[in-house]
Parts: structure tokens; sequence; C-alpha cells
């Protein structure tokens, strides 16, 4: 089985943390709630794995290509150079309007022409695309997220990585069982203040296929000029 190694070996531990790295062909989904750390650690992905040779697509809702290209800067994740070698190519998908986002995200074209995709924001996607997003609430929203998931077949079938984060408040607890099945692996991050710091971790709920062992609980930091650190008090 092959792993795509997330790197970055001499700078931290989080490759350590996620044993080596994640199997290509696996779905990965990184759920948690404002401020939990989703969109950072998938930065942490996107660069370490475009370091290791790894061609990455990022899709992301919240941000234009400048203001990504300054957030990763200000963690210490230069990607200039790998945008300018196409190794990473960045789209993106504004929410406002009555854009069919799924449609556009799933059909094939240069966003699925890379080695990983990573969707940062998936869940508002799915909120204010036209179609699925009047099923939340119906009843219904499971089935569609399960057509969803179908689509993401063919690229996995293809060894291709898909790093998905979901805020839960974005979506429904039906509209997320489907997903969370469909993982092969599942990080939920939570974060809590104590004192004047801010502590986050992700629950290991899924790793499908893993090369080292992964702990239960990763606890990680985010620091300015330095990005992710894993900390010392990650529990087994």
């Amino acid at each position: 089985m092959t792993h795509r190694s997330v790197g970055l070996e001499s700078r931290d531990r989080v490759n350590h943390a996620v044993g080596g790295g994640f199997p290509a062909g696996s779905l990965v989904l990184v759920e948690g709630g404002t401020g939990a750390g989703k969109s950072v650690l998938a930065s942490r992905f996107v660069y370490g794995l475009c370091e290791e040779g790894t061609s990455v697509a990022v899709v992301s809702t919240g941000s234009t290509a400048r203001e990504y290209v300054d957030q990763m800067h200000s963690l210490s994740y230069d990607v200039v150079d790998h945008l300018l070698a196409d190794r990473l190519r960045f789209f993106h998908a504004p929410t406002a309007g009555d854009r069919p986002l799924l449609a556009r995200l799933l059909d094939p074209g240069p966003l699925w022409a890379t080695d990983a995709v990573v969707v940062d924001g998936f869940g508002a996607l799915c909120r204010n695309d036209p179609e699925f997003g009047p099923t939340l609430g119906s009843g219904a929203e499971d089935r569609a997220m399960e057509r969803v998931a179908t689509r993401l077949d063919a690229p996995l079938a293809a060894d291709r990585l898909v790093v998905l984060t979901v805020d839960p408040g974005r979506v429904t607890e039906r509209a997320l069982r489907p997903l969370r099945s469909a993982a092969d692996v599942y990080l939920e991050l939570r974060s809590e203040a104590v004192g004047q710091e801010i502590r986050k971790k992700a629950l290991v709920r899924r790793f499908a296929g893993m090369k080292r062992p992964v702990d239960d609980t990763i606890a990680f930091s985010v620091q300015q000029g330095r990005g992710v650190v894993i900390e010392s008090r990650t529990i087994a």
C-alpha cells in the first residue's frame, strides 16, 4: 500500500503523528467547529504533501488566492514556488449566488488531475449548493450525502487522496453520518481554553490502512511563524 507522506520530519512531528502519512486512495474527513484548527491542519497537510513532491489541488470557500498565500506565509508554509511549479493548484469557491457548487467540485477537470485534493469548507459548499442545501433538515440529506460520497469513488479508486474539512454546524448530523461512514480516516477536532492557552486536539475516530501506529488523540497547537506543532501531551 502506498502512503502519502506529509513530510517536514526535521521540523515538526505531524507526519509521525499520522503514522507516516495517509494511504493513497483514502478519504480523510477533518471535522470540527469554528476555531478548532481545521483549516490550519489542512494547510499543514497541503504544504507537507507539496514538499514531498505530491501534486495537490486546494479548494477554499473562505480565502482568495492572495489571502491563502498570505495565510500560508504567516505559518512559514511558503507555497509560491509550488504554485509556480504547478505542484499546487488553488481554486477559490465563493458560496454566494446560485451556482451548482458540488457539481462543479465533483465534475472531472483540472482539479482532479492532481495526486491529492483538499477541500477546505466542504460543509459550506453543501449548505449553499442549490440542490443539496434544501435537503438539510428534510430527512433526505443522508441520501443526498450518499450520492455525493459515491461521486468520490472514481478519484479514490485512482489512488487520489481526498481531504475534506467540515464544520458540523454547517450541515446536520444526519447529513454527516454517511460521510463519516465513508471516510477511511476520520479526525474530530476539539479545542478548549485552559487559562490563557487554547488547547487543540484531534480525536482519531478511524484510521484505516495506517503505515505505523497512530495515537487515539493527537494534541497540537498553532504558532505564528511555526505553524502546527504536535504537543507532548498526546495520549496513546
